[in-house]
């Protein structure tokens, strides 16, 4: 079974800060690029942050530059998204999945989790 899993969703203030993780199972993370993304009901899911398979700095979309942080752990087959400073705009449902390479175009993500949902509300 070839799995991805998205943890660490919850309801939080303004201000807050959650941390998501994506676990992989039956297969390794290791020779992939692996990205975030958020989707808002009705609305087309977009890229947040992409981390690449190899020395290649990660890409953040202006909109969480200086709050979301990813990061990852080869050897635990699993990343992270570190969200720093939450706004109600960041609600949405996330999303991890995987990529030959890094790269922002949606198509070239084959392996999806089921999503995780945020929210940033008083």
């Amino acid at each position: 079974q070839v799995r991805l899993v998205e943890s660490g969703g919850d309801w939080v203030q303004p201000g807050g800060s959650l941390t998501l993780s994506c676990t992989a199972s039956g297969f390794s993370l290791q020779y992939y690029a692996v990205g975030w993304f958020r989707q808002a009901p009705g609305k087309a899911r977009r890229e947040v942050a992409v981390i690449s398979d190899n020395y290649q700095a990660p890409y953040y979309d202006d909109s969480v530059k200086g709050r979301f942080t990813i990061s990852r752990d080869n050897a635990q087959n699993r990343v992270w998204l570190q969200m720093d400073n939450l706004q109600p705009e960041d609600t949405a449902i996330y999303y991890c999945a995987t990529a030959a390479r890094l790269t922002t175009y949606i198509p070239h993500f084959g392996q999806w989790g089921q999503g995780i949902q945020v929210t940033v509300s008083t």
